[in-house]
C-alpha cells in the first residue's frame, strides 16, 4: 500500500492520516497481527510531525480499532464483540426506574480541555469546547456528578435549556443523533471535591463511568464522565447475540 498524503489539500493532515490508517488496518497482514510502522518511521514517510500522527491514531485507539502495546508497538485490535443493545441516556435510565430527576446544580463554561479529550474529537490545543457540569439526583438527594464536553460541530451555544434531556436538545434543535455509546467503568475513592458535591465522606467508594458518544456516522459528539454514589446505582448490561 502506498503511504502518501496531500500536503496541499484543504483537508487537515490528521484527518488524511486517519483515513490512510483506516485503509491500512483493513489489509489482511495487519489484521493478522503485523505491527503498524512505528511512529518515527511513519511520520517521516508522510512528512508530518509525530504529534499529528498521534492525533490521528488516538481516535482509532478510542474506537477500539488499534491497540498500543508498551514496548512492542501498535497493532489492529481484534476484540471479542460483546455489544449491548439499546443503551439509554441518564434521563431514560431513571425514567425506566420510575425515578424523578432533579438538577441540583448546572454550570457551563468554554474551556480548552485535556489533550486526551481534544484527541477524541480530533482537535488541537487551540480549540475551546463547551463544558457542562451537573449534579443530579432524585428529589431526596444528589447521587451523580456529570461532566460533558461537546464537539463544536454540533453548534451548541451554551444558551440551551439543559433542564431538557440532552440528546433531545441535540436531535430536535441541531439534528444531531446520539447513536453509539462506548463506556469505561472503574471504581474509585471520592476525593474532597466529589464528597462535597455528592454529600458523602472523603474516601467513600464511587462508580466512575466514562461514556464516549458518537453519531450514526461514528463521528464523536460527546465525551462524558459520570461519578455515581456507590449505593445509588446497580449497573446492568443487557446483551443480545446475533
Amino acid at each position: 500500500m502506498k503511504l502518501k498524503i496531500d500536503h496541499k489539500s484543504s483537508i487537515p493532515l490528521h484527518v488524511q492520516v486517519e483515513g490512510l490508517i483506516r485503509e491500512m488496518i483493513t489489509i489482511s497482514e495487519y489484521k493478522n497481527g503485523k505491527l503498524l510502522p512505528n511512529e518515527e518511521d511513519l511520520s517521516r514517510k508522510l512528512g508530518i510531525s509525530r504529534n499529528t500522527l498521534r492525533q490521528a491514531t488516538n481516535r482509532l485507539v478510542f474506537e477500539g480499532l488499534l491497540l498500543r502495546k508498551k514496548g512492542y508497538g501498535t497493532v489492529v485490535s481484534n476484540p471479542v464483540d460483546s455489544k449491548a443493545k439499546n443503551w439509554m441516556s441518564f434521563t431514560q435510565e431513571m425514567k425506566s426506574k420510575g425515578i424523578e430527576i432533579k438538577n441540583y446544580s448546572t454550570e457551563l463554561s468554554w474551556v480548552v480541555p485535556p489533550d486526551d479529550i481534544l484527541s477524541f474529537f480530533g482537535l488541537d490545543k487551540k480549540n475551546k469546547l463547551l463544558k457542562l457540569e451537573r449534579v443530579r439526583g432524585d428529589v431526596k438527594a444528589p447521587f451523580v456528578f456529570f461532566i460533558s464536553y461537546f464537539s463544536p460541530k454540533i453548534g451548541l451555544t451554551g444558551e440551551e435549556d439543559f433542564n431538557r434531556p440532552l440528546y433531545e436538545i441535540m436531535e430536535q434543535d441541531y439534528s444531531v443523533v446520539a447513536k453509539v455509546s462506548k463506556e469505561e467503568i472503574t471504581a474509585i475513592a471520592a476525593d474532597e471535591a466529589l464528597s462535597e458535591l455528592l454529600g458523602i465522606h472523603k474516601g467513600d467508594p464511587i462508580l466512575k463511568r466514562k461514556r464516549f458518544v458518537y453519531d450514526p456516522g461514528r463521528r464523536p459528539i460527546e465525551y462524558n464522565v459520570g461519578y455515581y454514589k456507590s449505593d445509588s446505582i446497580v449497573y446492568t448490561v443487557e446483551s443480545e447475540r446475533d
